[in-house]
C-alpha cells in the first residue's frame, strides 16, 4: 500500500524534478517507509512506500531486466505468487519477491491486457520507455483511487487530489455540475470530482498516455448473466470456496494483520477464517459512540471476538472527537460526502494502526448481496407501481405535507411512484428532495436544477445502460457496486486509513466473488424481505445463528443529537455566518429554516446539515482565498 504520482508532458519537454517532488511530498502519509523518483525526459514517476510485502526488496519505482519499463504501484496483487510462477515459465527473471515486479513482467508478456489477470486492489502507472507511453490502471471495483488532470501540455496523475493541485498553474475551481450531483447522490460519481478538470479513473478502467493520444477504456466489462438449472446447496459450496480463497490470499503479508470487527455477519465470517490461518489471536478493532449506547456494536463485537479467541480493542468516540478532527477531516477526504459516519473511520484506522499495519474489513458485501433497506424498496416499487396513479399521487402529497421527522419514509415513498427506473434510483439516493432543492439552490446551481430537475441521473446512465435489460433490483445492485461503493464508501475507507498509514483489504470485493454473486438470480439475494439470503444461508455453516440473524446496525451513532448540541456552534459558523462560502450556492434563509427545524426536532435533517457543513469545510480547506 502506497501513494503514487506522476507527470507526462505531451509536448516532449523535460519534467521539472521539483514539481514531482512537491506532488510526492503531498501524499507522504500514504507511504512513510520510503520514497522514490524516476525521471526520463518528459516522464516522471513518484512513489511513497508503506512496506507490506518484500520489506527489503520492494522499493519503487521498479523496473524490468533492462529498466526499459518502470512502474509505481499502490495496492496489492493478491495472486502474485501464482502469476510469478507462470511468468517464470515463460522465461522472465525476477530480482525481488514483491508483487510489484509481477506487474512489470506481466506487462511485458501480455501488454495492457495484463490487468485482466490481476486479482487485487491496485492503481499503478507504468512507463514504457520504448513506446514513450504511460499506462495507468485502476482495479476492478475501484478499491484504490487514481486521479488525473491536464495542465497545459502536462498530464498529471496521483493517488490523491492534493498531489495534483501542487502544480503552480492548476486553476482551483468548483465543478457546478458535480455539485448538483453531490446534492443528489451524496457523492460525485466517477469520472468527475468536485474539482473542475480533476477526474477519477473509473473502476475497472485503464488509460494510455502518449504524445499522440490520451485514451480511457474499460477492461472489466462483466455484466450479470443469471445462472440456469442451479441447486442452492451447490451454489453455497461454490460460494464458500470462493470466499475462503479470497480471504486466504488477502492474508498474504510480511507484517501483522488485524480486522475491523462489527457485530454483524460479514466481519464475523472473516474472523472465522482468519482464526484458522493465524498463528496467534487475531487482533480485532471496533469503535462506538458516547450517547449511542443503545445502538453501539462494541459489546456485541467483543462477544464475537471472545467466541473466536481474538484479542479485541475498542474505542468510544465523543462529539469533541468529531469537533477536534474536523480541522483535518476534509484535507484527508478531499471531497465532501453525505456520510455522517465518515469521520469515525479515521479513528477506527488510528486505533488499528497502533497495533497492526494491515486490516481486513467486511465492507463490500451489502451492495452485491442486497443488504440495505433501499433494495426492499425497489422490490416494493414493483407492486406500488400497479396501484392507480390518482391514489399514489394523493398519498405522496399527503405524506409530504406531514410536519413529522420522516425523511427516509418520505424519500422512499416519493421514489416508489416513479415509473422511470433511473429517475426512481435518483430519488432513492437523494435525501434532498426536488422541493428542497428548488428552495435551497441559488444562482447557476438553481438554473441547472430548474432546467432539468433530475438531469443528474445522467451521471449513472453509462452504468444503467449495461443492465437496462435486467430487473430493477439487479440494476440497482449493479450500479451501487460500481458507483456508490467506490465513489463514497471505499473512497472514505482508503483516505481515512491511509491518513493513518494503514492498509485496508476488502475480501468481499474479490472480483471473482462479485461476478459469482451478480450471476445469481435476484431471488437468491433478496428473498421476500430477507436481504443477503444465500449469503446468510452459506455462512450459517461458519457462524452461530445469533450472529447470522443479528439485525444490521452499521455505524449507528448519535450525530443527529450532536449537531443539535455540542456541534451546534460549528453548524452555525459553517451554514449561517455571513462569510460562509455556501452563500454563493444556497439560499441562506432556507439554510436557517433547515437548522431551526432540525434543532426543534421537526425534521430529520442530520444528513443534509452534515453534508452542508462538510462542503463549507472543504471550501475552507482547498479554497482559503475564496472563503468569505
Amino acid at each position: 500500500m502506497c501513494g503514487i504520482s506522476g507527470i507526462y508532458d505531451r509536448s516532449g519537454k523535460p519534467v521539472p524534478q521539483d514539481m514531482l517532488a512537491r506532488m510526492t511530498a503531498a501524499i507522504g502519509h500514504r507511504g512513510p517507509d520510503g520514497e522514490g523518483q524516476f525521471l526520463n525526459g518528459n516522464v516522471a514517476l513518484g512513489h511513497r512506500r508503506l512496506s507490506i510485502i518484500d520489506l527489503e526488496g520492494g522499493t519503487q519505482p521498479m523496473g524490468n531486466e533492462d529498466d526499459s519499463i518502470q512502474v509505481v504501484f499502490n495496492g496489492e496483487i493478491y495472486n502474485f505468487i501464482e502469476l510469478r510462477a507462470e511468468l517464470q515459465s515463460f522465461g522472465h527473471v525476477f530480482k525481488t519477491s514483491s508483487d510489484t515486479e509481477v506487474i512489470v513482467h506481466a506487462y511485458e508478456q501480455w501488454g495492457i491486457d495484463c490487468v485482466k489477470r490481476f486479482n487485487g486492489m491496485f492503481a499503478f502507472a507504468l512507463f514504457d520507455m520504448r513506446e514513450r507511453s504511460v499506462f495507468l490502471a485502476r482495479d476492478h471495483l475501484g478499491i484504490k483511487p487514481l486521479y488525473y488532470t491536464v495542465v497545459g501540455s502536462q498530464v498529471l496523475f496521483a493517488s490523491e487530489i492534493k498531489a495534483l493541485i501542487q502544480h503552480p498553474e492548476f486553476q482551483r475551481d468548483v465543478d457546478i455540475d458535480s455539485l448538483a450531483e453531490l446534492f443528489t447522490f451524496r457523492f460525485v460519481p466517477s469520472p468527475k470530482t468536485l474539482f473542475r478538470n480533476v477526474f477519477r479513473l473509473p473502476p475497472g478502467h485503464r488509460m494510455l498516455i502518449s504524445r499522440e493520444q490520451m485514451s480511457v477504456s474499460r477492461f472489466w466489462d462483466h455484466v450479470p448473466q443469471f445462472r440456469q438449472n442451479w441447486r442452492e446447496e451447490a451454489l453455497i459450496e461454490e460460494y464458500l470456496h470462493l470466499l475462503q480463497d479470497s480471504i486466504k490470499i488477502q492474508l498474504r503479508s510480511d507484517v501483522p494483520l488485524g480486522l475491523f470487527l462489527s457485530s454483524g455477519i460479514d466481519s464475523s465470517a472473516l474472523l472465522a477464517v482468519m482464526k484458522d490461518y493465524s498463528s496467534g489471536p487475531v487482533q480485532t478493532f471496533t469503535i462506538g459512540f458516547n450517547g449511542g449506547e443503545k445502538t453501539n456494536e462494541v459489546a456485541d463485537a467483543h462477544d464475537v471476538a471472545r467466541q473466536f479467541g481474538a484479542e479485541h480493542h475498542s474505542l468510544m468516540l465523543s462529539s469533541q472527537d468529531y469537533l477536534d478532527h474536523f480541522e483535518r477531516y476534509m484535507r484527508d477526504l478531499e471531497e465532501p460526502v453525505g456520510h455522517e459516519a465518515a469521520p469515525a473511520f479515521y479513528f477506527l484506522a488510528q486505533l488499528t494502526r497502533s497495533r497492526v499495519k494491515v486490516a481486513l474489513t467486511g465492507q463490500g458485501a451489502d451492495e452485491p448481496w442486497a443488504g440495505y433497506d433501499r433494495y426492499k424498496g425497489v422490490q416494493l416499487s414493483q407492486y406500488y407501481s400497479r396501484l392507480p396513479r390518482a391514489f399514489t399521487d394523493g398519498m405522496e402529497s399527503s405524506v409530504g405535507r406531514l410536519p413529522l421527522p420522516m425523511e427516509r419514509f418520505k424519500r422512499g415513498l416519493a421514489s416508489l411512484g416513479e415509473r422511470d427506473v433511473l429517475t426512481r434510483f435518483t430519488k432513492i439516493y437523494s435525501f434532498f428532495s426536488a422541493d428542497m432543492k428548488a428552495q435551497l439552490f441559488e444562482g447557476s446551481l438553481k438554473d441547472r436544477f430548474l432546467s432539468t430537475p433530475y438531469g443528474t441521473k445522467e451521471a449513472l446512465r453509462r452504468l444503467h445502460t449495461d443492465v437496462a435489460q435486467l430487473d430493477p433490483l439487479s440494476q440497482m445492485l449493479y450500479i451501487d457496486t460500481r458507483a456508490n461503493l467506490p465513489d463514497d464508501l471505499l473512497m472514505v475507507a482508503d483516505k481515512t486509513s491511509m491518513a493513518n498509514s494503514l492498509e485496508v483489504r476488502v475480501p468481499f470485493l474479490d472480483y471473482r466473488l462479485v461476478q459469482f454473486i451478480e450471476n445469481l438470480p435476484p431471488r437468491l439475494k433478496l428473498r421476500g424481505w430477507t436481504g443477503k439470503y444465500l449469503h446468510k444461508r452459506a455462512l450459517a455453516s461458519w457462524l452461530p445463528s445469533e450472529i447470522v440473524n443479528r439485525k444490521k446496525k452499521g455505524f449507528a451513532h448519535p450525530v443527529a443529537q450532536w449537531l443539535r448540541q455540542a456541534m451546534k456552534p460549528l453548524v452555525d459558523d459553517c451554514l449561517l455566518s455571513a462569510n460562509s462560502s455556501l452563500t454563493r450556492y444556497f439560499n441562506q434563509g432556507y439554510l436557517r429554516e433547515m437548522v431551526r427545524k432540525h434543532q426543534e426536532g421537526k425534521e430529520q435533517y442530520m444528513r443534509h446539515i452534515f453534508l452542508l457543513v462538510s462542503l463549507e469545510l472543504w471550501h475552507r480547506t482547498f479554497f482559503p482565498r475564496q472563503h468569505g
